[in-house]
């Protein structure tokens, strides 16, 4: 079981770095909180509400240092759907909070097992595919094309668009203060990874996405008064709902409506939900403790308790669904991130922010986050990785780049799935090659071939063993040596029989060894069915 020392102990021994990350992981998660929920069919507020949730709660049951959870574009169709099917946003809000119930009895159960499944070329490659698909869905955000919403990053869009077709339409949607933020944005951020700033004492201690928000809020405050045709509007910039009040504030907030906990309908969308956001959750889990600096290992079935929490919690006050996000991960980690304060702080910046000064959010040009954006993508995705994985031979790299394709074209889930069957057939395809060990011998001009059987034979074996048996020439003496194995399956010990049956015809001498001296009685079992078979061939 993968664990993780609890880092509450030393809860803010890391301030300094951890605070700074929660700021830009703060000002990353804002558009995406926003995005989603947009793309969702759901109130906007109801992205803020599962942002905060996921950073405060999730942030605090959980034991991943680094991970940080919110809503989720691999829900954005399911939450779409299940909105539309169940009638009214009120119902659905009790659907998920039947998901985070679920999820929680998941954790009790254990069935947080199923991440460690995943193999490791697949998760390098969903973290790649990630990166990939960042910068190029940011690239239209960075010159004032936002017709995509933030967070997407599924291949076909809600627009009709595809990743491509994006970048060719916003050819004609160029707009110059756009151009110009992001520019000073990607500039700052370099300038802020040079040596002389990183030993400054003061400097080194602020994050440079930080600065290049500052400097983004800075231009369009000046532009608009100034320069107003160079200023950014509408959806280039970031678009906080704001309460004319506190009550209005809290107004933003919706209750479910439990009436309905007995339809059919509203358990499916349960279901669902705490289906696909357990899979993401565990994938991201699997995804950022490969990231972490320091190694450390999350609880996966602590991961889906927490995760379950944040759900009910979230559907309680009108949220949407949680999981933990990779994006919003990667941000953390990059950031210089060292525990879960981070997570549970960009949380309260959130809840705070949106509740105290969100005209100040709404001041954020959307071609800031795509420089950061941009930097955090090129790290998940450098060329390196590709020539890393190629070197460490075809069973690996095979897996990594068709989930790369897979992610890239469709979307999360569908790339995993077939990255992992590409696993899995790499698998059986060394299991049947590795069946037997077969050695060839001549003794006084006399042909003897010995075929050691594996400890484990299995009928996925049978056609290997099939295909060197038949190559056996007539005049051959033939030794099979079973002594080592634990389990032989019937279809093997068929195929060894029915040979055995033959081989006199074709003047092929079979020896068959079941039994070593030191064969326990547990490996003894496997093999009396094959040694009555060619005792009482009939």
């Amino acid at each position: 079981m993968k664990t993780n020392k609890d880092v509450s102990p030393g809860l803010f021994s890391n301030i300094r770095h951890d605070l700074p990350a929660s700021i830009v992981v703060f000002f990353v998660a804002v558009p995406l909180c926003l995005g989603i929920a947009l793309a969702s069919g759901a109130p906007l507020f109801s992205g803020i509400i599962a942002g905060i949730v996921g950073g405060i709660v999730v942030g605090a049951i959980s034991n991943s240092s680094l991970g940080v959870s919110g809503p989720a574009a691999g829900l954005t169709v399911i939450v779409l759907s299940a909105i539309a099917t169940v009638g009214s946003y009120e119902v659905f809000l009790v659907a998920v909070v039947l998901a985070g119930g679920i999820q929680i009895l998941l954790g009790f159960c254990r069935a947080g097992i199923i991440g460690y499944y995943f193999p490791s070329a697949v998760i390098k490659g969903m973290l790649t595919a990630i990166g990939i698909i960042i910068i190029m869905k940011q690239i239209p955000h960075a010159i004032g094309y936002d017709a995509d919403y933030e967070g997407d990053l599924s291949f076909v869009q809600p627009d009709g668009e595809n990743t491509f077709s994006e970048l060719i339409k916003m050819v004609d949607a160029f707009t110059p203060g756009a151009i110009v933020v992001c520019f000073l944005a990607m500039s700052i951020m370099l300038i802020w990874e040079s040596p002389a700033i990183k030993k400054n004492p003061v400097l080194k201690f602020v994050q440079g996405p930080l600065v290049a928000v500052v400097a983004g809020i800075a231009y369009q405050y000046l532009t608009s008064k100034f320069f107003p045709g160079m200023s950014l509007g509408g959806k280039q910039l970031v678009n906080v709902p704001v309460a004319e009040n506190m009550i209005g504030f809290f107004q933003q907030f919706t209750l479910p409506d439990f009436s309905y906990i007995t339809e059919k309908k509203v358990w499916i969308a349960a279901m669902t939900i705490a289906v696909v956001a357990s899979l993401e959750s565990l994938l991201s889990v699997e995804a950022t403790d490969k990231l972490d600096p320091l190694r450390r290992l999350t609880n996966n079935n602590r991961e889906l308790i927490a995760q379950g929490t944040g759900n009910m919690v979230s559907g309680l006050i009108g949220g949407l669904p949680i999981t933990q996000v990779i994006l919003r991960s990667s941000a953390n980690i990059q950031s210089g991130g060292k525990t879960k304060l981070s997570t549970i702080l960009h949380g309260i910046l959130l809840l705070l922010c949106v509740a105290t000064i969100p005209f100040i959010l709404n001041m954020v040009p959307l071609a800031v986050l795509a420089a950061i954006l941009f930097m955090i993508g090129f790290k998940l995705a450098k060329p390196s990785t590709f020539i890393d994985t190629y070197r460490l031979g075809w069973s690996q790299f095979l897996p990594f780049i068709v989930t790369v394709l897979g992610v890239v074209f469709t979307d999360l889930l569908n790339g995993i799935a077939l990255g992992v069957a590409v696993s899995i057939t790499i698998l059986l395809r060394n299991s049947f090659r590795n069946s037997h060990f077969l050695h060839l011998e001549n003794h006084n001009g006399n042909k003897h071939v010995k075929m050691t059987l594996a400890e484990e034979v299995y009928f996925l074996n049978k056609g290997a063993i099939v295909k060197e048996l038949n190559k056996i020439p007539p005049g051959t003496e033939v030794t099979i040596d079973a002594s080592r194995s634990v389990n032989i399956d019937y279809d093997v010990q068929e195929v060894i029989r029915d040979f055995s049956r033959t081989a006199e015809s074709k003047n092929i001498k079979v020896n068959v060894i079941l039994d070593s001296p030191n064969k326990n009685q547990k490996r003894k079992k496997y093999t009396t069915a094959l040694n009555e078979e060619l005792t009482n061939p009939e």
